[in-house]
């Protein structure tokens, strides 16, 4: 089952998805590293779907997901993946950077 979410914004601009598995460390460390990078572009609409993979497998399985936890920026184009629990936080940052522009 997924649980759809909308951070604050106005325009749709971050569209992100992130299959996680149940509560497991890495799926809860993932979870709350991402809503705090979220945070720092909330100037922008940020729609965030987080996919539980032991709850619905074959949805995994058709979004080929094979590891968890695994982001994937759907929005904007082109399609992103990072695999684990998102601690880089330059990284991430830069995966969520919507104008180019690198985070620290």
């Amino acid at each position: 089952m997924s649980t759809p979410q909308t951070e604050q914004g106005t325009e749709a601009a971050l569209r992100l998805r992130l299959y996680v598995a149940g509560d497991a460390p890495n799926s809860t460390t993932a979870a709350a590293n991402l809503r705090s990078a979220v945070a720092q572009v909330s100037t922008h609409r940020v729609d965030l779907e987080i996919i539980d993979v032991l709850i619905d497998p074959k949805r995994a399985l058709r979004d080929r997901i094979l590891m968890t936890p695994m982001l994937v920026r759907l929005e904007p184009a082109p399609e992103r993946r990072v695999l684990g629990n998102l601690s880089n936080r330059a990284a991430l940052l830069d995966l969520l950077a919507l104008d180019g522009s690198k985070h620290g």
